[in-house]
């Protein structure tokens, strides 16, 4: 046998299953694997969703379902079935609650005792789905809460948590191959797809933001609309006024745009307009899981006034303005807002 086959025949494989219950054993060596079960039904349901995507173009699962949601947006073919997936798969999880999704008004709820319903799920179940039909990149983000004592009166109120009590936060993106990157808290880790046997795969150990990229990613199409200081910082970089020369890279999938972010340094920015005058990007499904990845990965997230995580909610589908990415370009953008010009 060549000795390249039994390298590579040797090399040890560590799936996600594996590396989430190795780091509960070793952080949580008391936990008895409910986390990781709960875990289990979101990796199933996002391999359903990509599944179904790969088969875009060859089934009728390409675009408008006909429905609009709660945010008045058009409810795509497959917006529709990937909701659908991840109900499913969690409301099978004795460990959740309450389920918040982006495509549901009001909050999915389980009749549990406290001491078994102990997790609280939100979740974007296909961000930038209106992109399927070009066959750009789109995903799946999630953000886990620890659910309040009690489950009573107005459930929305009860489960309105600050992103700095996030047990966990991830995303999928599915481009070229279907990538999980989720943080418990300790690290960031990242896991690919193995389409040839079905599981996530560890690809990314302990991703690190670069601490200055030299991208940044912004509709610049509204930039016209954006406050003054924004339009200001964007002027800096671009011309140059952070050290180095940047490009500007924007999908217009938010997974996607943070993907490249997180891996190749720089920020992203969606500011108020004069649309959205308090943000387009949804806080509690959106904005927080990213920013917790973000900063577990060694970035920042703000909406301007504060870290994205120390927001107190109101509601579930509040909106939020976001500027993420690495501690430089980040930091550079609140020296900006503090002195009111660049």
């Amino acid at each position: 046998m060549p000795i390249e086959r039994q390298r590579a025949e040797s090399q040890i494989v560590t799936t996600a299953q594996q590396h989430i219950l190795e780091q509960q054993e070793m952080h949580f060596p008391d936990a008895g694997g409910t986390f990781s079960w709960l875990l289990s039904g979101i990796t199933l349901a996002t391999r359903m969703v990509q599944a179904k995507i790969r088969q875009a173009g060859l089934l009728d699962v390409l675009g408008s379902a006909g429905e609009t949601n709660v945010q008045g947006e058009t409810q795509q073919k497959l917006d529709v079935y990937a909701n659908q997936a991840l109900l499913q798969c969690l409301s099978l999880r004795d460990s959740v609650a309450v389920l918040v999704s982006e495509e549901n008004e009001e909050p999915v709820t389980f009749d549990r005792a406290v001491q078994t319903g102990k997790y609280v799920i939100f979740f974007d179940p296909l961000d930038g789905s209106s992109n399927i039909d070009v066959n750009v990149s789109v995903g799946t983000i999630f953000s886990i809460f620890r659910g309040p004592a009690k489950l009573e009166g107005d459930i929305k109120s009860a489960v309105l948590q600050p992103g700095s009590k996030q047990v966990a936060a991830g995303y999928v993106v599915y481009g070229s191959s279907t990538i999980l990157v989720y943080t418990a808290g300790r690290g960031v880790f990242g896991f690919t797809l193995d389409p040839a046997v079905g599981t996530y795969v560890l690809s990314h150990d302990n991703l690190r933001m670069p601490q200055q990229g030299n991208m940044y990613s912004v509709n610049e199409a509204q930039a016209h609309t954006f406050p003054e200081v924004y339009q200001k910082y964007l002027c800096r970089l671009r011309t140059g006024a952070l050290g180095r020369e940047y490009s500007s890279r924007y999908v217009g999938s938010l997974v996607a745009d943070f993907h490249r972010t997180i891996l190749k340094g720089g920020v992203f920015i969606y500011p108020p307009t004069k649309g959205y005058p308090n943000g387009k990007l949804r806080l509690l499904y959106e904005a927080n899981p990213l920013a917790f990845i973000a900063e577990q990965a060694g970035g920042l997230a703000t909406d301007g006034q504060r870290p994205i995580t120390e927001i107190q909610p109101h509601e579930i589908h509040q909106r939020t303005p976001l500027v993420v990415g690495s501690r430089v370009e980040v930091e550079d953008f609140l020296h900006c807002l503090r002195n009111g010009t660049a």
